[in-house]
């Protein structure tokens, strides 16, 4: 099935206020920079993804992402992450893709064989709607939807009873499915201390969060217990 990745992407600038009350502006700008180019790199190494569309507001962020020929759509109205997917699908409908993947730039561990995994057990069953929950079980970490306008997005807050609901109202195959990957997404400072955890023991994932993490517990040392700090020779963001 032609498959095409959503990825919404607010200003790096304004993106993780609620990490304010723990780190500087330009540690979170560094971090969500990171964490969504992490995440566009999965994408592309997935090879149930056809194509890749960032749908932004940001100007730097349309820049970071010319070069890795990626599809960038304006959203002009900068109206939240369900907007911006609605602008995502509704280019999928126009350029024929048969589904949509609808994913948020701050999962980095997101692990492409997990997620083609997830495209083939779908297209295989016909399911219509495959929700991923995040780890605290309540919000949506991802949407597969096929067509693309089978079920209308609603993220945010107890975004997973919406969408499990969205998709029984309208009869579709569907199914809810975890994806380890998926489910560390931040937005908290505890969501923060969970992905420094899960890096700390794992290797070879999330390369560009990975160094970012490591200038932050060398500026902030502490803040991110039991993260290794950084190397000699790396540099450090700005507080």
């Amino acid at each position: 099935m032609q498959t095409i990745a959503i990825l919404p992407m607010k200003s790096f600038d304004a993106a993780k206020q609620r990490l304010a009350a723990l780190l500087g502006g330009g540690s979170r700008h560094a971090l969500a920079q990171a964490m969504f180019s992490d995440v566009l790199a999965a994408l592309r190494r997935t090879p149930g993804v056809d194509e890749v569309a960032v749908v932004t507001a940001d100007h730097e962020a349309e820049a970071a992402v010319r070069g890795e020929r990626v599809l960038v759509l304006p959203d002009n109205a900068d109206a939240g992450q369900s907007a911006a997917a609605s602008i995502g699908i509704r280019h999928a409908i126009a350029a024929g893709f048969e589904r949509v993947l609808l994913v948020p730039g701050d999962t980095p561990l997101l692990d492409p064989v997990a997620l083609d995994g997830l495209l083939s057990r779908s297209a295989g069953e016909g399911l219509e709607a495959v929700i991923v929950p995040d780890r605290h079980g309540t919000g949506t970490s991802a949407l597969l939807i096929a067509p693309p306008d089978a079920l209308e997005p609603s993220f945010g807050t107890g975004s997973l009873e919406r969408h499990v609901t969205g998709a029984k109202e309208r009869e579709l195959r569907h199914s809810v499915e975890p994806i380890e990957s998926l489910g560390h997404d931040v937005d908290t400072p505890d969501d923060l201390a969970d992905l420094a955890a899960v890096l700390a023991e794992q290797h070879g994932v999330a390369p560009r969060t990975r160094g970012v993490l490591r200038q932050i517990e060398r500026v902030h040392p502490g803040v991110l217990a039991g993260f290794p700090g950084t190397r000699a020779g790396e540099t450090a963001v700005h507080a």
